[in-house]
């Protein structure tokens, strides 16, 4: 199994994405001990904004190719203003690309990444879930899911959520998220073999 990690915090040790992506790692080495891991932190080694130029070479890019070899992509993501670091967004726009991860038939768009399992760790400082008078203003959750979901991939999404509010708070969302991680089903990490 080959398992992608990318981390997109901006606040290094101190990040509950991070932390939470980790223990998703840790998860799935602890059943496919020999999965190979590849590591990608996407704040220390930045990717440029989507330039024309870039776009019209995407299908031989190296970021795409990495993707599709995948078995499992864990991204480690938090939540600036209201949506994905820009880090992040700049990876996926090299990702989506057309002939490569998604194509069009008759009946319109067709995923191309099918069997390819993306877990995201997603760390909010306030509380955006259903239910709550903020869950309009959440961007982040809804454009993975969206992406991923458009580009064929099987979607798990961990959340720890409210670290804005207080010490306690924090650490109890991301004990949660990091259990959450830990009890990832076994079909769930079979189906990535």
């Amino acid at each position: 199994m080959k398992i992608l990690h990318l981390d997109s915090s901006i606040t290094g040790d101190a990040s509950a994405s991070r932390a939470i992506s980790n223990a998703i790692v840790e998860r799935l080495l602890e059943t496919r001990p020999d999965a190979v891991v590849t590591y990608r932190d996407l704040v220390a080694e930045p990717l440029t904004h989507l330039t024309f130029e870039t776009f019209m070479s995407l299908d031989k890019g190296e970021d795409v190719e990495q993707f599709l070899a995948a078995d499992v992509v864990v991204i480690g993501a938090g939540f600036y203003n209201f949506t994905i670091p820009s880090q992040l967004k700049s990876w996926i726009d090299r990702i989506a690309v057309r002939g490569k991860t998604f194509g069009y038939s008759e009946s319109g768009p067709v995923g191309l990444a099918k069997g390819k399992r993306v877990i995201i760790a997603l760390a909010r400082g306030n509380v955006y879930s259903d239910g709550s008078p903020f869950a309009a203003y959440e961007h982040a959750e809804t454009l993975l899911r969206s992406v991923f979901g458009f580009v064929g991939a099987d979607v798990e999404v961990i959340v720890a959520e409210g670290l804005g509010r207080g010490d306690e708070a924090r650490r109890t969302a991301i004990d949660v998220a990091i259990a959450k991680a830990g009890r990832l089903e076994q079909a769930v990490i079979a189906s990535a073999a």
